[in-house]
């Protein structure tokens, strides 16, 4: 079953959880031995042999999780976790389960002793789940709550990715993507220099970024190609065109990725960046932009990660 992104419903007809920034994985599990599926139906039981001792404390069950790599500080990191997704070599599935393992964040059941429950609805699949007392270093069944607000409000604080509120009376329905579900991600703000552009199939593809480092050169923040609507790009090109320059005035490299056919600028303009979360060495991920920032000179802008 999948969820619709979305405002945060309120109201007593709702349940409210975490969301875990993960890949969503399926624990079939029979006779003490436990397979794991990915969303897509392809086993990825392999990739993560730190999970296959769940099956030695149920039986005959069917799980629904989402699979979660947890970095020093205790957050969710989907950049962390990459490195185990794909892997199919079990002796090099051994090793990273040792150095880097998951968890498994399970928050329903669709297979109860047999039975399909799918049809259960949401609060009494969840009691069940409950009920199983699963539990150990590397599996938890994640708490729910009732107050949707200062579930987001929790979220936030602990840098979690957001929060899943679920129709407390709906049933569960595999590959619908339900309104009963509902995902409500949790995002940031904050002010950026402009240090170039890439074009793209229009003028400006995307805004190169980033924030003022102790040299003076700017510290590369990440590309920013979301929110840039016809009235911004006329904007943003009044504004950049005059700053053209030859040299970047980002310190280190840019991706290259990002740096082909870029077009330089003295970092001069500020925007404001809606974005979800940062990665390990600080790029945005999901970002868009919000709007210029006349008001704001660029030596001001602070780094906020």
């Amino acid at each position: 079953m999948l969820a619709m992104t979305g405002q945060l419903p309120t109201g007593p007809g709702w349940a409210y959880e975490f969301k875990w920034d993960g890949v969503r994985g399926l624990a079939d599990i029979v006779g003490g031995r436990q397979r794991l599926y990915a969303r897509s139906g392809v086993e990825i039981t392999t990739a993560y042999p730190e999970l296959i001792p769940l099956g030695e404390q149920v039986e005959d069950v069917l799980l629904d999780g989402e699979v979660v790599l947890f970095d020093q500080a205790g957050r969710p990191s989907f950049t962390a976790l990459a490195e185990r997704m794909h892997v199919r070599n079990a002796a090099k599935a051994a090793r990273l389960a040792a150095t880097v393992p998951v968890t498994y964040m399970i928050f329903d059941v669709l297979r109860l002793g047999g039975q399909d429950v799918t049809g259960w609805p949401y609060t009494r699949r969840r009691e069940a789940l409950d009920g199983l007392g699963l539990g150990a270093a590397r599996w938890a069944v994640p708490p729910v709550f009732s107050d949707g607000p200062a579930t987001y409000e929790a979220a936030g604080e602990h840098g979690l990715e957001g929060v899943m509120a679920k129709r407390v009376e709906s049933t569960y329905r595999p590959g619908v993507r339900s309104p009963d579900w509902v995902k409500v991600k949790l995002e940031v703000t904050g002010d950026f220099v402009v240090g170039g552009w890439r074009p793209g199939a229009r003028k400006i593809g995307g805004l190169l970024v980033g924030v003022p480092g102790v040299d003076g050169r700017l510290v590369y923040r990440g590309r920013v190609g979301g929110g840039i609507g016809a009235a911004l790009e006329r904007e943003l090109l009044r504004e950049l065109e005059p700053l053209r320059t030859t040299a970047s005035p980002f310190s280190g490299d840019v991706p290259r990725e990002d740096a082909r056919g870029a077009i330089w600028v003295t970092p001069r303009i500020v925007v404001e960046v809606k974005y979800g979360q940062r990665t390990p060495d600080g790029r945005l991920r999901f970002p868009r932009i919000l709007r210029l920032r006349p008001d704001k000179p660029a030596e001001e802008v602070e780094d906020a990660s």
